[in-house]
């Protein structure tokens, strides 16, 4: 019989009584160490009219655990709020803070937020940064891996990391890091400016930014540039000032590591260019774009089977698909692999298109003639060797055409 998250979860609760003045802390010990085990990546508690529902986000899918009492909802909340050393008192307005848990070092960051119930609250835990600290662990294409490095070597120019929310920016973005450190032996200098630093990495400089006093990305990066640094990882550009800040940087002298919200890599060049950077300093400045996403890979419980949808676009004679059992917990999935695409505007063609402004769709073209294996080609090589599913290819990238 198969076994779900939810029964799995319900045989590790405390044994006390609700009203037992240790009940709430065994409990919310039981959800963070019933999240880790699981690998999951978020664990969402939502307060409704009756009940505090709670769900695991287990290989980039939400799924249903638990519900408890209402009365309870406000204890868990506060609890998990004294763990991330937040105002208990404060529940009118949004609050973030992080928590180590101490037996097995698992970075974990709590947002707190208002709702019309009572606060949400969402445990971010990077489960799995202990497995992939570095490239090389990632599951990178070899062709892939091996020009990253080499990029990575390079004493100017920008680097980005794209990919929507949760499709793993963050781990490789500090593997990178990581890389370079182990590389150099701590000979280069390397700085971070991050909202908020989520992993610490020895080697390596870290601020992260503070609004509240103008300390803001784009200011901080300034600054940075003061501090004698070759290597400059920039959490994330989320606006036309820092963005302009992080070419000139490299157009100075420093290499720039950063993170980029963008479906695809033609669609981060085309974005750039929409927030007002100009065409030559992307044409100059940029050395790669590394766009990624996460696919769930099949349990060994799948069956191969020749009905292949043809409006999926894949062009395979065969394909595997999720049947469910106890190790996958019904799902039909266990773990995920990494699913990426490289754009370097080095090629002529590639070039021109960026300096003419044009469009995604015609960007992706000419980097594709140039010789980059686009995302769905990737997922078509894994659904043909039987990785995953052309379901999981559609939930993750949708229909075939869109860049």
């Amino acid at each position: 019989m198969q076994q779900s998250l939810r029964e799995r979860f319900h045989q590790n609760l405390p044994a006390r009584r609700p009203s037992d003045p240790e009940y709430v802390t065994e409990l919310v010990d039981a959800i963070l160490r019933g999240a880790r085990e699981a690998m999951a990546s978020d664990v969402h508690l939502h307060p409704t009219a009756d009940h505090l529902e709670m769900k695991w986000r287990v290989d980039g899918v939400l799924q249903a655990v638990a519900e408890f009492p209402l009365e309870l909802a406000t204890k868990v909340v506060a609890r998990l709020k004294v763990l991330a050393e937040l105002l208990t008192y404060r529940t009118d307005i949004p609050q973030e803070g992080r928590l180590c848990v101490a037996d097995d070092n698992v970075e974990t960051r709590i947002s707190t937020f208002p709702t019309l119930f009572g606060e949400k609250v969402v445990a971010r835990l990077f489960v799995g940064s202990g497995n992939f600290r570095r490239l090389d662990e990632l599951g990178l294409e070899p062709d892939i891996l091996a020009r990253l490095q080499r990029l990575l070597e390079q004493t100017g120019g920008v680097i980005l990391f794209t990919g929507p929310a949760g499709s793993g920016k963050t781990t490789t973005i500090y593997a990178a890091l990581r890389e370079i450190v182990d590389k150099t032996g701590g000979s280069r200098s390397l700085v971070t400016l991050e909202d908020p630093i989520e992993v610490v990495v020895p080697g390596v400089a870290q601020s992260q930014v503070n609004p509240a006093v103008d300390f803001n990305m784009a200011t901080g990066l300034r600054s940075q540039l003061r501090q004698d640094p070759e290597v400059l990882m920039v959490g994330e550009i989320r606006d036309r000032d820092t963005a302009e800040t992080v070419f000139q940087a490299c157009l100075t002298g420093h290499l720039v590591v950063t993170t980029f919200h963008a479906g695809s890599a033609a669609a981060a060049i085309s974005r750039l260019c929409d927030m007002g950077i100009e065409p030559y300093l992307i044409r100059s400045g940029l050395l790669a774009v590394l766009c990624q996403r996460l696919l769930r890979k099949l349990c060994q419980c799948a069956i191969v089977s020749t009905e292949v949808d043809a409006r999926m676009g894949l062009n395979v004679e065969q394909v595997r698909q999720p049947v469910g059992c106890d190790d996958c917990g019904g799902t039909g999935y266990d773990g995920r692999m990494l699913l990426t695409e490289m754009l370097v505007p080095d090629e002529a063609e590639l070039g021109r298109a960026i300096l003419q402004r044009s469009d995604a769709r015609k960007l992706h073209q000419r980097a594709v003639e140039g010789g980059m294996i686009e995302q769905w080609e990737r997922a078509r090589q894994a659904v043909e060797r039987g990785e995953t599913s052309p379901a999981e290819v559609y939930r993750v990238l949708g229909s075939r055409g869109s860049v």
